[in-house]
Order: structure tokens, then C-alpha cells, then sequence
């Protein structure tokens, strides 16, 4: 299990995860009703027994640290042998949307959709795992769907990307860092 703690003078968030879960478990609770529906159904699709504490004082400023503490504990449970690439198209009534994620390293947000809280959550989950996600909204009318269809294709995409590959799946292999 991964565990990330964020906790600034605006909002206090844990998250906890652990991938690769035939029957996930999901609880999420940041007082914001749907937006915790959002994110308990991208942690269910990508396969996560996950579980989601936060409060804040403003719901930006909730959303976009419990996106970067997500993002963080999903680099962090990343395996080096990694399938690394994901893709998967969610129908949802009106709404139909794709999203295609590369798990190698290089935070990337390419998207738009129609609610730009949701698009900045993305954008910040997406540059705190280190991953290139790529959303596409074919067509949908209803907000709702379309956010929800979108949290559901990126939850399959990483599902995808996360599981066990076998080896390490780059032309440049394994790549090492020194910090010191």
C-alpha cells in the first residue's frame, strides 16, 4: 500500500493505494459530494483498493491537492514493470470519451473538457504521477456524463498502464536518478 500526505494551510489530504485489485474497495470523503463520486469512480476502473480523506477551505484548492496526492501515490505504486501505456473509450448516454495514458515519466496534460474544475484536476493528477494523459471528448452534451465518462476511461487507461508488464517496457530501459 501507498500512502501520501499533503498538507498545506489550505487543505489536509491522505490517500491511500494500493493497484492491481480485482474487487477495489473505494471510499472517498472530502465533503464535496460529486466530486468525490469522481474520483471513487476513476480509483474503482483502474482496479485501486483506494481511500480518500480531505478537507479544505476552498473546493479548488481541495480538488487540486487531493488530484496531486493522488497523482503522487499513483507514481509511487507505479511498478518499474509496467505495461507503461494504457487507452480506453467510455460510452455514458450523450457522452462518449477516450482517454490514453503513457506511464513513463514525463508529466503531460492534453485535454479539454467542459467543466475546467475537472480539467484541472486532470492536469494536476496527471503532472504529479509523471504520466502523459491525453483525454478526448468525442461528443456529449451533459456535463455530468462527460466528466464521469472521462474519470472512467482514464481509470481503465491506468489500469492498463499500472499492471505488471515483466519488464521494462522503454528503449532507454531503466532509467536511474541520484539525488543528493
Amino acid at each position: 500500500m501507498t500512502t501520501v500526505r499533503r498538507t498545506t494551510t489550505e487543505t489536509q489530504v491522505t490517500v491511500e493505494l494500493t493497484a492491481g485489485s480485482a474487487s477495489p474497495k473505494v471510499s472517498v470523503d472530502t465533503s464535496e459530494p460529486f466530486f468525490d463520486h469522481m474520483v471513487a469512480a476513476l480509483g474503482r476502473y483502474a482496479g485501486f483498493d483506494l481511500a480518500v480523506t480531505a478537507s479544505g477551505d476552498l473546493p479548488h484548492h481541495l480538488t487540486e491537492d487531493v488530484a496531486l496526492a493522488l497523482g503522487r501515490a499513483v507514481l509511487e505504486a507505479t511498478p518499474a514493470t509496467c505495461a507503461r501505456y494504457g487507452t480506453a473509450t467510455v460510452p455514458m448516454d450523450d457522452a462518449l470519451v477516450t482517454a490514453a495514458v503513457d506511464l513513463g515519466g514525463r508529466g503531460f496534460w492534453g485535454g479539454a473538457l467542459p467543466d475546467p474544475a475537472y480539467d484541472h484536476v486532470l492536469r494536476s493528477l496527471a503532472t504529479a504521477a509523471g504520466a502523459t494523459l491525453h483525454v478526448v471528448v468525442v461528443r456529449g452534451s451533459d456535463g455530468h456524463h462527460v466528466t464521469e465518462a472521462a474519470m472512467k476511461a482514464v481509470g481503465l487507461a491506468l489500469r492498463q498502464a499500472m499492471a505488471e508488464g515483466g519488464e521494462v517496457f522503454s528503449t532507454k530501459g531503466s532509467v536511474g536518478w541520484e539525488v543528493s
